[in-house]
């Protein structure tokens, strides 16, 4: 048999790696003749550059870069053998880096995500992936463009501090210092979110909380991407307040199409397509993914839904191997997927499940895997015979 082992992070216990090492010791404890092809899967959220990295190979570069206050830290972004350079918003930006008490996107900047794209620039990338999620920032991409040599001014001239609190003293975007290498590049965006930059289903009324913004705050920062999207319209044509994404990671989708003349995408494909999974796929005859939890969510672009619908392409069975199978996971059924089980075999705790995650979704394939050859060899339904 061919199978291919396309799963997700299972978040707190395993990498998307770990869950394929898993997965194979558990099949080669049924058929130790296998071909096991293992391509380490992300939706653009947390872990996407480490899985790219993992299914197709390349090196991991750090760099010098200011965190959403401004301090200096040591980030990463990886290169890929292709020349790709992957970077995750949230290794210079993101809400991680930083404590509670002092989330506040009134004053947090996304400069650092423009240092690594100028580093990647400096290594001779042309093509880059961008994962934009967990951001701590609300400033529409605004210090990324700086770092770019954007000269984003104020009335007086001068460049406008950071956060997306200052965005409502921008006057004039000059570009006479742009670093011209962005217009020899491509840019690819994982974003899995549809809402609009600014109002109601914006980002600072929708994410603007979940990054420290208080009603008050959410207020201003929602005035002020207002004020930068015209600001964009009339420097750069770029109209971008209303387009879909535009308000995803504080902004910085509308941002990334008005600096980088970005592709937003679904962060599955993008990761799909890098991967090469469709190619990985030829003659597969079975295909199994997973992640954490599997519920309604998962269908509407989580990593097992994506694997599907290109298994679904080739004809070719589908297993989904969840942490947690909750409502609504019933329907991926709809989408090519075979069969859903869960990674225990019986109730547990969290932390006992967290903890003990090689074992419990090795012993999970070996189970799953015992079925299907017992029935491809015999045609057996003696379903007694499959424990």
């Amino acid at each position: 048999m061919k199978i291919v082992l396309a799963p997700d992070t299972y978040k707190g216990s395993l990498t998307a790696m770990e869950a394929c090492r898993a997965m194979e010791t558990g099949i080669r404890r049924v058929d130790r003749d296998a071909e096991v092809v293992c391509v380490p899967m992300a939706d653009g959220g947390e872990g996407t550059m480490q899985n790219i990295l993992d299914a197709v190979g390349g090196m991991l570069v750090e760099c010098d870069v200011l965190n959403p206050l401004g301090q200096n830290i040591v980030s990463r972004y990886a290169i890929l053998k292709s020349n790709t350079a992957v970077i995750e918003l949230a290794e210079a930006a993101g809400l991680y880096l930083i404590g509670q008490a002092d989330r506040n996107p009134l004053k947090t900047t996304t400069y650092g995500v423009g240092q690594l794209i100028v580093d990647a620039l400096d290594k001779g990338c042309r093509n880059f992936i961008l994962a934009i999620g967990g951001s701590a920032t609300n400033d529409g991409g605004a210090g990324m463009a700086q770092a770019l040599g954007f000269r984003l001014l104020n009335a007086d001239g001068k460049e406008i501090d950071f956060g997306g609190g200052a965005l409502d003293q921008l006057c004039m975007i000059n570009t006479d210092f742009v670093d011209s290498r962005i217009y020899e590049s491509k840019f690819v965006a994982a974003c899995d979110v549809s809402n609009p930059l600014c109002g109601p289903k914006g980002a600072s009324r929708v994410f603007g909380p979940q990054k420290g913004a208080t009603e008050q705050m959410v207020e201003v920062l929602d005035r002020n991407l207002a004020h930068y999207a015209n600001i964009l319209k009339t420097c750069l044509n770029a109209d971008i307040a209303d387009l879909p994404g535009s308000g995803a990671a504080g902004g910085i989708g509308g941002g990334m199409m008005a600096y980088l003349n970005a592709e937003l995408n679904p962060g599955v494909d993008i990761v799909i397509d890098a991967a090469r999974l469709r190619e990985k796929m030829a003659n597969a005859d079975l295909v199994i993914t997973g992640e954490g939890g599997c519920d309604f969510q998962t269908v509407h672009g989580k990593t097992p839904y994506g694997v599907s619908k290109v298994a679904q392409e080739l004809n070719i069975p589908v297993i989904i191997i969840a942490g947690n199978i909750g409502k609504g996971a019933e329907a991926l059924y709809e989408h090519g997927v075979t069969g859903i089980f869960s990674l225990t075999d019986g109730p547990v705790t969290l932390e006992y499940a967290m903890a003990n995650g090689k074992e419990l979704l090795a012993s999970a394939a070996e189970r799953i895997l015992k079925c299907i050859t017992y029935f491809m060899n015999t045609g057996n339904k003696n379903e007694g015979n499959c424990r």
